[in-house]
């Protein structure tokens, strides 16, 4: 697995926010965290110039450097960085540096700028339209980052791939422990030609099939599935699945077992375009869940409700406690 294979942790998807930047005179900060692809259109002029999707500073006629400051959608470890200058050209920074820092609550930008920041990627070179890749070392929980440029120019995204770090004071006794803002994630998939499984587990509802996952038309006599690591193990309750949009492409049945092949959810036939939710009756706890779904199609959201352990609730304080501390 790459580090782009996990959550993007800044991402508008998961409640990510730009709180501060020191210019945006070219570009909204906010770009920096649409979770879609940057677009250009040639020739598209505002009153200040050519239209980018992204975050373009003025150009600088003094020493210094500009900067963004992003409070994350949730807390976690970052293992990589994207800074991407997709068409920036002439405009883009030659370099860059990403660091981050942990702060309880919801801290004004003010408060932030007073924060203990430590290094993520340290200053480096940077290419022009380019997906500028970063490896991150630190084990540290990060709750915001701040994206430094040198001198000036313009970044079209900035991605903050990691492990999402649940605060355990924070979780309800009954929540979705699949949910990918605490932790839930997809570990393997029959298919995914059309949407990333990994959209199953976004918070919210998704807008249009392209929020969701979507596989190929199967021509043979198998089925698709996708495997889903639960946050923490917990006991289920409930479980959604959401075919919202998928009307001609839907599946007709779907299946939920757990991990070691133990019924959940016996095959149910779904319909069109419907949030359908069922009562699980299996009371052992689980850290794994298997959807199938007949033959193929697309799914919006996937959704197993449930309580933790107490051994799990328990792990999760200590993964808590050691990563505030800045153990690994």
């Amino acid at each position: 697995m790459t580090f782009e294979e996990l959550l993007d942790l800044a991402s508008r998807n998961v409640g990510g926010s730009v709180v501060a930047a020191n210019d945006e005179f070219f570009a909204e900060r906010d770009n920096l965290i649409n979770p879609w692809a940057p677009t250009f259109t040639p020739r598209t002029f505002g009153a200040k110039g050519q239209v980018y999707d992204g975050w373009e500073t003025r150009r600088r006629r003094e020493p210094g450097h500009d900067h963004a400051v992003l409070r994350l959608g949730v807390p976690g470890v970052v293992h990589g960085v994207v800074v991407d200058t997709a068409f920036f050209t002439g405009n883009y920074p030659p370099e860059a540096a990403v660091d981050g820092c942990r702060l309880p609550g919801y801290p004004s930008p003010d408060e932030l700028a007073g924060a203990d920041w430590f290094p993520l990627v340290e200053r480096a070179a940077l290419h022009g339209d380019t997906r500028n890749r970063f490896t991150v070392g630190a084990s540290r929980v990060v709750t915001h980052v701040r994206l430094t440029i040198h001198p000036d120019g313009g970044v079209a995204r900035l991605r903050v791939y990691g492990e999402p770090v649940p605060d355990p004071e924070l979780l309800p006794d009954t929540c979705d422990l699949a949910a990918a803002e605490i932790g839930g994630r997809v570990t393997d998939c029959s298919d995914r030609f059309y949407g990333s499984p990994g959209n199953l587990l976004l918070p919210g509802l998704a807008a249009s099939m392209g929020e969701g996952w979507e596989t190929r038309r199967r021509r043979d006599h198998g089925n698709d599935w996708v495997r889903v690591r639960l946050a923490a193990p917990g006991v289920l309750r409930l479980a959604e699945l959401d075919t919202s949009h998928f009307k001609g492409n839907a599946p007709g049945w779907a299946r939920l077992t757990g991990g070691d092949g133990e019924p959940l959810l016996p095959r149910v036939r779904l319909q069109p375009d419907t949030r359908h939710r069922f009562r699980l009756a299996h009371d052992g706890p689980v850290d794994e869940v298997r959807l199938d779904i007949y033959p193929d199609g697309g799914m919006a959201r996937l959704r197993l409700y449930g309580s933790l352990t107490a051994g799990a609730r328990e792990r999760l304080a200590a993964q808590w406690a050691d990563r505030e501390a800045g153990g690994g």
